[in-house]
């Protein structure tokens, strides 16, 4: 690789890592399963992202043509710098980020979009435990009077059956 097309690649490498929220997408993982998989990725994005800061982020070494003259000969030698020196090294071109960045990006929206609606859910559900939680703890000692204060459609019912004379048996009539 070439000096400069490394140096972006590993510039893109840093910003990536630093704009990655592990932790908050490890919040989200629920299985197993996936958890296992979401430290795969992560230990291997790690492993790349070494690798590119270290081993391709390095300039090589200059060639000392002289030494190589000393024990080589002048004529090998020259003939191995003049076809060194006419080799070109392309340039790093990024052509896959353009073409999934949008659909990451959206499936990013999607992500945050699920994530209010489970947080929203998760609220919802905490609120009914502690309800039933409460409920469990009173009711040995709950007048129904305190029951229907909580739950007035069922107050509702009760006394419409009453008012219709309706007692749990048979139609009402």
């Amino acid at each position: 690789m070439s000096g400069s097309g490394t140096k972006k690649v590993v510039e893109t490498a840093v910003k990536a890592t630093k704009t990655i929220d592990w932790e908050g997408m490890a919040k989200l993982i629920v299985t197993d399963e996936a958890r296992k998989e979401f430290a795969n990725l992560r230990h291997a994005f790690d492993e790349v992202n070494q690798q590119l800061q270290t081993k391709f982020s390095q300039e090589p070494e200059p060639i000392d043509w002289e030494y190589y003259r000393k024990g080589i000969g002048s004529r090998l030698v020259d003939m191995y710098k003049e076809a060194y020196e006419r080799i070109e090294i392309p340039k790093f071109v990024d052509t896959v980020t353009p073409q999934y960045k949008p659909k990451f990006d959206a499936l990013l929206v999607e992500l945050k979009e699920a994530e209010q609606k489970s947080l929203k859910e998760s609220e919802r559900l905490e609120m009914e435990i502690a309800e039933v939680k409460e409920l469990k703890e009173k009711i040995s000692t709950m007048t129904a009077d305190e029951y229907f204060e909580k739950h007035p459609e069922l107050k509702q019912k009760f006394d419409d059956e009453i008012r219709n004379d309706y007692w749990g048996y048979g139609p009402p009539q």
